[in-house]
């Protein structure tokens, strides 16, 4: 069995994605978090990859891009609420 460079980005994609979900049920990570969501985001980038250079799958892609754009939604609102946290007197 070959295994391609995008065949390596998908499984790695979704090892970060299932360990970021693990570590969220352990308790060892919050869902806010930027680790948290950053493995999401690394994620899906990794499963995108072998989507669009190994078998696409437009169903699978479009999930990915779904959960990339909640992941960042979440980097981005976490970001926001540590600033929140760090201006209240």
């Amino acid at each position: 069995m070959n295994l391609f460079w995008y065949d390596w980005a998908g499984y790695i994609g979704v090892a970060l994605v299932l360990l970021a979900f693990f570590l969220l049920q352990e308790r060892k990570l919050q869902g806010s978090g930027p680790i948290y969501q950053l493995m999401n985001i690394l994620g899906a980038i990794g499963v995108m990859l072998s989507l669009c250079f190994g078998n696409f799958n437009l169903a699978a892609f479009i999930m990915q891009v779904a959960w990339l754009l909640i992941g960042g939604y979440g980097m981005l609102r976490g970001i926001q609420r540590r600033r929140e946290t760090r201006e209240l007197p």
